[in-house]
């Protein structure tokens, strides 16, 4: 690729190339849910009910409908929206990754009337599930391990998931974010996951592990939602806590050393990259762009859309099989799970980064 990351139409041919990877995804999976392709076949390991990460594809055929606007697309978006319900009622942080992503951006106003249901339903439960004497909804039994943990990839989503919920839904919103940010913030790398003690302290728990590269990613896009939907919706020189935690978390990724393609885990610098943590971060930074602008913060907001930009244009011009696909995404590198691999939810920040760079898609049109 021989554009400049100030040269719009990589993003162009970057979104339609992905987009005919989604439909060879669509015609291959049926009405399962992909997780993860094989780097050199693209064929997808899929779930019947999709894991965690269910919304992202979801969400991915929204953006799709909402690009093309053709029928079809919206009515297999539309499908594959209804098939998350299973998801309400489980016991898992995660649901907001799934019944966010795969409902907000087809249920606002003249939307789609059974995702906007959805997600409403989907707020009520977990803000039920919130656990007012720890400060957060507890990570969750539904995938085994410990029920009360507070991990960052419980975060993302759940955030303003919980915001949309009647009768205290923004202050447990508040809450949640707090915690989690208190909590991974308290050491240097971030750490990612933490137990409760019976005396009421936390103590760090090993998996994942401290320099997880999706740990500041998360982070940063819950934060740039908290401000949106709970917060004064500006991120500017006034910009109370949840401002210096943005400005905090953006250090930790602009310091000497930092690779615009993280490590899948620091301290492996010849291991495997996580360019789904990269996509991630781009869509964060676009999102605190647009706060930085509304506080009036005009060159702040352009070093952020500049970094957002620029992580895309990395992954468009180093990181792309010739489908489409964003390759090197690192599903777990603890257990060499898919380590080089097309990522369903890597795909899904990828295309809304592109979309927000093509003017498609808002920052908070989800």
């Amino acid at each position: 690729m021989n554009s400049s990351p100030g040269d719009a139409r990589w993003a162009e041919r970057a979104l339609a190339a992905l987009w005919e990877r989604v439909s060879v995804t669509a015609d291959e999976v049926g009405p399962r849910f992909p997780l993860y392709a094989d780097p050199d076949s693209g064929s997808w390991t899929s779930a019947s009910r999709g894991s965690w990460t269910g919304g992202f594809w979801a969400g991915l055929l929204w953006l799709r409908a909402l690009s093309s606007g053709a029928p079809e697309h919206r009515a297999a978006a539309a499908d594959c929206t209804r098939r998350l319900r299973y998801w309400v009622e489980q016991d898992t942080a995660t649901r907001g990754l799934i019944l966010w992503y795969g409902t907000a951006l087809a249920a606002g106003p003249g939307g789609d009337e059974a995702a906007g249901g959805l997600r409403t339903d989907a707020a009520r439960a977990c803000l039920a599930a919130y656990d007012a004497e720890w400060g957060l909804v507890p990570w969750g039994g539904a995938f085994g391990g410990p029920r009360l943990l507070a991990r960052a990839d419980g975060v993302p989503g759940l955030v303003p998931l919980l915001a949309h919920a009647p009768g205290g839904g923004k202050a447990a919103a508040r809450g949640h974010l707090a915690r989690h940010l208190g909590l991974c913030l308290a050491e240097d790398p971030p750490r990612p996951a933490w137990q409760p003690r019976p005396d009421g302290t936390w103590a760090a728990r090993s998996e994942p592990a401290p320099g997880w590269s999706r740990t500041v990613a998360w982070l940063l896009l819950a934060v740039a939602d908290g401000i949106h939907w709970c917060g004064d919706g500006e991120l500017g020189p006034s910009a109370g806590e949840l401002g210096r935690s943005a400005r905090e978390l953006i250090a930790l990724r602009l310091a000497p050393g930092s690779r615009i393609v993280p490590p899948a885990q620091d301290g492996r610098p010849s291991g495997p990259v996580d360019t789904s943590a990269a996509a991630v971060e781009a869509v964060a930074a676009l999102k605190l762009s647009a706060l930085a602008r509304k506080a009036g913060d005009g060159p702040e907001g352009d070093r952020l859309a500049d970094r957002g930009r620029l992580i895309l244009h990395r992954l468009a011009a180093e990181h792309r099989s010739p489908s489409g696909a964003l390759l090197d995404g690192c599903y777990d590198a603890g257990r060499g799970l898919a380590t080089r691999h097309e990522l369903i939810w890597g795909d899904f920040f990828f295309a809304w980064g592109l979309a927000m760079l093509t003017g498609r898609a808002g920052p908070f049109t989800m």
